[in-house]
This record gives structure tokens, C-alpha cells and sequence, in this order.
């Protein structure tokens, strides 16, 4: 008898995941995963944060601690800690009870949330998101009932920003669009507006009435500093206008798998706030009725507790700063070649990835020979690469570019 499910055609793989399976399908010694976005160690292996260690020892050792389910909105602790982390201290709206904060599965659950939210409670159902972006993003705006537009965002001549393109096309969105924004590192260009690009960027949007939804998942991981990474996110809230921020804690606290992430939808006014929370619990009950307790209170602890705050900065800047320094290995590598081109935008682009600019036959190219995997786009994770490895990309990309793939 055929299965009722026989005409079910096989899904095609994740074009991100799917490196990772291809690299992992591969025998030589050589290989080297630049697909993956998770932060290595010089010796290319996954890294625990030694506060996150302590962190959760406090918690095995707590024997109050009880595995009861979370209310619907997660841990509220770690909810206002995580609004603090992304807005700042003393941000107004928090004084003010404009914020309303859920727990939720990570960035991506943070992101997937607001769009149910958005969906079903505001006016305007069109998304626009910059082209490129994170591929997940289409996906989880679509699949929660947005339609999803580009605003031109990467100049592929520069390597840069196309800031033009970028004010133009959000000047020709209707009136009340959301706009979908990366608050810092860039996924995949790494290309990030300056302060005045940023501001720039916000009186346009504000007069528009655009709608600006952040996705923070990179929030002291670009640049070292929690705060200059929050920086464009806490422009818009000091104009006392309305956004949505999806933050995440996989890249900043090593919580991958943990999928600790928070959505805060700030508000112009407390009841506003008080009413949209009530309709957060209504999107977020039938989807998985609560967030889970673990990975939430490993961040908890370490936000409250201010030595282990500033031990997770330290450990947080070394992690920023040993990107930053891959970086400067492989332009210096590249331009010891001399690798035809101009590859300065390795050390301009910020936080894990880098678009390096090689086309699709290039990256197959340096797969085949070199047994190096990323992205067809030519978006490298910096993150998985090391001194000892550094060489072996700048071979391969000057074997690419100079073969003339």
C-alpha cells in the first residue's frame, strides 16, 4: 500500500546548512567549514564561555531551583535585563513602562513572534528587507503572513554600503511599511551605515512613518563594545517613536543551542505597552505556549550579577577582537600575494561574516580544489578561521581570482 505521502518531492537542503553537511560528507585533511555561523577558537573548536561555566554551576548547585514551566512571556528578569542590555540603563522608554518583553526561541523565534504580532495587529503587511540579507529572513516574514519587498542596501562594485539606493528606496515605501534593520554586523555583507548614515537613515524612516523592526544578534560581538553596537537601535527609541528588536544571545554568550533570545516592542505610551504584551501571550500560547527555563537563566545570572557582567564584556571583546584581527591576517596575506584587486573591504566590513566578492564559479572552485566551504554568494564566516588557516584561504581565493573563474 503507497504511502499517503507518497508524492512528497525531497526538500532541497538549507543553502547555510547545507555546507555544513556537505563539509562534514568530506575526507580531507585540509578542509576547512567557513559556512557556519558560530564563533571558533584559534584551534577551531567551539568555545563555552568560562562565565557561562560559572554561570551554570550557581544554577546546578541552586537546589530551590525547580523545572516548573515559565509563564507565558518567559522569565521576567531576564526579560527587563535583556530590554536594559539593548536600550541602555536609563532609557526613557523603560522608565516609562513603554516596553513590552517576551522571552522567545532565540533571534529567529524573536523575529517569527513580532511578525505573527505584526500580521495580525498593524495595518501595513509589507516587509522590507535589504538586499541581501540573512536568508532566513524571507522565510519567516512570509511564512507568518508579511509580504516581503528589498530596499538596495550592498554595492557589489564598492563592497560597501549603496546608501543612495538604500534612503531611495525607502523613500518610495508606503507610508507605515516596517523595515526590517540589522543593528550591527551586517549578515552576510558585514557592511554596517555609519553614525551619520544611521541618522540619516532614521529621520527618513520617521518621517515616513516607517516601522523600524531591528534584529540584534550580534550586540557587543561586532564591534567589542555592548553599547556602540546598540547605538543605532538606541537612536530610534530616543525620538520617542515605536520599533520592534529581535535580540539574541547565540553569538554574544556562546548560548547557541540554548536558544536564548528576547523581543521588545517599545511603545509611545505605558497602556499601549500593557495592551500589546496582553496580545503578545495570544500569539505566543498556541505556538509553543512557553519558552524553556535553562539558557534563559544562564543569561539572567550573568546580567544581574555585575562581576560575572564584567567578566562576560572581557571575554566578549576577545571574541571581537579575534575576528577583527583574522581580518588584518588575511588582507595582509592577500596583499603579500598580491592577489589582484583591491581587498581593503575585509578590514572595512564588521563582525562574523565577511562578503569577500568572489562569484559563485570561485567558491565552487576553491570547494573542488582547495576543499574550503561557504556560501555560493562568497560570504565567509571570519569566526572559523585561524592563523594556521589563513594561508590556505589566501591560496585558494588567489588561485580563484587569478585562474579567472
Amino acid at each position: 500500500m503507497d504511502s499517503v505521502f507518497a508524492s512528497i518531492v525531497q526538500a532541497p537542503e538549507d543553502p547555510i546548512l547545507g555546507v555544513t553537511v556537505a563539509y562534514n560528507k568530506d575526507p580531507s585533511p585540509n578542509k576547512l567549514n567557513l559556512g557556519v555561523g558560530a564563533y571558533r577558537t584559534e584551534e577551531g573548536k567551539p568555545l563555552v564561555l568560562n562565565v557561562v561555566r560559572k554561570a551554570e554551576q550557581l544554577l546546578v548547585n541552586d537546589q530551590s531551583r525547580v523545572k516548573e514551566y515559565l509563564p507565558i512571556l518567559g522569565l521576567a528578569e531576564f526579560n527587563k535585563l535583556s530590554a536594559k542590555l539593548i536600550l541602555g540603563n536609563d532609557s526613557p522608554a523603560i522608565q516609562e513602562n513603554r516596553v513590552a518583553t517576551a522571552q522567545c526561541l532565540s533571534g529567529t523565534g524573536s523575529l517569527r513572534v513580532g511578525a505573527e504580532f505584526l500580521a495580525k495587529h498593524y495595518h501595513q503587511r509589507t516587509i522590507y528587507i535589504p538586499q541581501p540579507s540573512w536568508g532566513n529572513h524571507v522565510k519567516v516574514f512570509t511564512m507568518a503572513g508579511l509580504s516581503v519587498k528589498n530596499y538596495r542596501y550592498y554595492d557589489p562594485t564598492t563592497r560597501g554600503l549603496n546608501f543612495q539606493g538604500l534612503l531611495e528606496d525607502l523613500g518610495a515605501a508606503p507610508a507605515g511599511a516596517i523595515v526590517l534593520l540589522h543593528a550591527c554586523a551586517h549578515n552576510p555583507t558585514g557592511v554596517d551605515p555609519t553614525v551619520e548614515e544611521w541618522e540619516q537613515i532614521r529621520q527618513s524612516m520617521r518621517s515616513k512613518g516607517l516601522l523600524p523592526f531591528f534584529d540584534s544578534a550580534y550586540q557587543g560581538f561586532a564591534s567589542g563594545s555592548l553599547d556602540a553596537d546598540a547605538q543605532p537601535v538606541r537612536m530610534f527609541v530616543a525620538d520617542g517613536g515605536e520599533c520592534f528588536i529581535a535580540q539574541s544571545y547565540a553569538k554574544n554568550m556562546g548560548l547557541y543551542g540554548e536558544r536564548v533570545g528576547a523581543l521588545s516592542i517599545v511603545c509611545k505610551a505605558a497602556d499601549v505597552a500593557s495592551r500589546v504584551e496582553s496580545q503578545l501571550k495570544l500569539v505566543i500560547r498556541p505556538m509553543y505556549s512557553n519558552p524553556p527555563i535553562h539558557g534563559a537563566s544562564i543569561a539572567m545570572t550573568i546580567l544581574k550579577n555585575s562581576d560575572m557582567y564584567n567578566e562576560w564584556k572581557i571575554e566578549l571583546k576577545a571574541m571581537a577582537d579575534r575576528i577583527i584581527s583574522m581580518r588584518k591576517q588575511l588582507f595582509d596575506a592577500l596583499s603579500a600575494k598580491g592577489t589582484p584587486g583591491d581587498w581593503s573591504h575585509i578590514i572595512k566590513q564588521i563582525g562574523m561574516f565577511t562578503f569577500t566578492g568572489l562569484n559563485s564559479d570561485q567558491v565552487a572552485f576553491m570547494t573542488k580544489e582547495y576543499h574550503i566551504y561557504m556560501t555560493s554568494d562568497g560570504r565567509i564566516s571570519m569566526a572559523g578561521l585561524s592563523s594556521k588557516t589563513v594561508p590556505h584561504l589566501a591560496d585558494a581565493i588567489h588561485a580563484a581570482v587569478t585562474r579567472g573563474c
